[in-house]
């Protein structure tokens, strides 16, 4: 899976992609097509410093719901074909503040959807994506780590651990929320410290889920449920899943499973992912209720801390950071991979107009695809729509975790306006499908 360099000047390539996970592969299968239809192919290298496999960081056994404009913009690219039968439809979303009244719905059906987005499991997806990048044009040099960058006048040298040097025109850095990249050059970031800690699991109820995802808001920070396949039709993941929950080869037909990611205080979530399962149920059932009906097993429990942390200028000289690497959030409206695949994508376009422009020209030269210009160009484009969703993020978090009680009524009555009238539900709808 690595390709090897072992002449004695360095490997030139126009892009080099630093992180191989949803971002940095999404990119490089997205840039080889884009290659496809040019005078002269681009010389794209992706690096990565592990197999995809259940030990990837950034493809283990977590779930992600893939909102339905990412699913367009995957199927644009020809690579949602390749995922289409890992994903689980998500149908309908229940949103709920509990103890209070504020609930409503959102549901594919009235807007002429089939589904609002897919829920897929990141083991499945990384094996899916390093296939079809071990069939592309793409340099893979995996595993491999960067060890240094120097930053040069026309790119980017860099130096990996297996001796390997590049010289890239363009660097994207798509290496994650410890991005190596910025490390290595010095780059800020802001952060915002929520004082909650994550636990995410996947749990088995005693009912079909019938493609319904939920989002409570409970005192300690808000409760999602996703949809997930059943563990029969899916990759056996051992990171996420416990040996009770392995032993019984798949849910029966009137079970489901779920991806749940909890918010709660630190300490309190130390106590329940540590504690026994069948107390870590119990508390999963009083906070959320039994709209989903009974929790019956609960496979491995993690915890990370959530925060959100963002680089005021994700770009660099001759530099981009997308995905996590620029920006990571609450997991509050599961909008992290696709503001990231919006980075992607709009990383695509710039280079693609580019290109057209310079053809357009009649010149001889190559394209510089590391310019002033693009790396500008990408900046200006991804400003509006990056800082949106970072601060509807922060107002969601900091608004459905408190329990001021104005808040506390005003959000309710804005969920119940939601209900009373549903032409209210289309923005907000359009907003968590990643419609722009």
């Amino acid at each position: 899976m690595t390709s090897a360099h072992t002449s004695t000047q360095p490997l030139a390539v126009d892009i080099a992609i630093v992180g191989g996970a949803m971002a940095g592969a999404t990119l490089a299968l997205g840039l080889a097509k884009l290659s496809a239809t040019l005078s002269r192919p681009l010389r794209i290298a992706l690096i990565e410093a592990h197999v995809a496999n259940n030990n990837h960081p950034g493809f283990d056994a977590r779930s992600i719901a893939v909102a339905h404009g990412s699913v367009f913009e995957l199927t644009r690219l020809g690579i949602w074909p390749k995922l289409q039968h890992l994903g689980t439809a998500i149908e309908n979303i229940h949103v709920s503040d509990r103890g209070h009244f504020g609930m409503t719905e959102l549901n594919a059906k009235p807007l002429g959807l089939d589904a609002l987005g897919q829920v897929v499991e990141l083991a499945q997806v990384g094996k899916v994506l390093f296939e079809e990048l071990a069939k592309s044009s793409v340099s893979l040099f995996c595993p491999a780590k960067v060890t240094y960058i120097q930053a040069q006048q026309d790119g980017h040298l860099l130096s990996l651990d297996d001796g390997t040097q590049l010289h890239c025109q363009l660097l994207v850095a798509a290496d994650g929320a410890n991005s190596v990249v910025r490390q290595h050059l010095g780059q800020p970031t802001e952060k915002i410290d929520f004082d909650q800690t994550a636990i995410v699991a996947n749990i088995t109820t005693d009912q079909a889920h019938q493609h319904w995802a939920y989002e409570r808001f409970t005192q300690t920070g808000p409760l999602a449920l996703l949809p997930m396949s059943s563990a029969s039709n899916s990759f056996k993941s051992k990171s996420f899943e416990s040996k009770s929950s392995a032993s019984k080869s798949s849910a029966t037909p009137t079970q489901s499973r779920f991806s749940v990611v909890w918010a709660l205080p630190p300490a309190q979530a130390h106590e329940l992912v540590n504690g026994d399962k069948t107390e870590f149920l119990a508390a999963l059932q009083q906070a959320f209720g039994h709209r989903a009906g009974r929790f019956v097993d609960v496979g491995q429990r993690v915890s990370y801390p959530l925060t959100l942390s963002y680089m005021p200028r994700p770009v660099y000289h001759r530099c981009i950071f997308v995905g996590n690497a620029a920006q990571t959030l609450h997991p509050i409206a599961g909008q992290g991979f696709n503001l990231g695949l919006r980075d992607v994508v709009g990383l695509l376009n710039v280079l693609e107009q580019a290109f057209s422009a310079h053809q357009l020209t009649n010149s001889s030269t190559q394209l510089d695809v590391g310019s002033s210009a693009i790396v500008h160009q990408y900046l200006v484009d991804r400003q509006a729509d990056r800082d949106t969703t970072l601060s509807n993020i922060e107002f969601l978090v900091r608004g459905f975790s408190n329990q001021y009680w104005p808040l506390v009524a005003g959000r309710n009555v804005g969920l119940r306006l939601l209900s009373w009238l549903p032409p209210l539900k289309r923005p907000v709808a359009q907003t968590a499908m990643g419609w722009r």
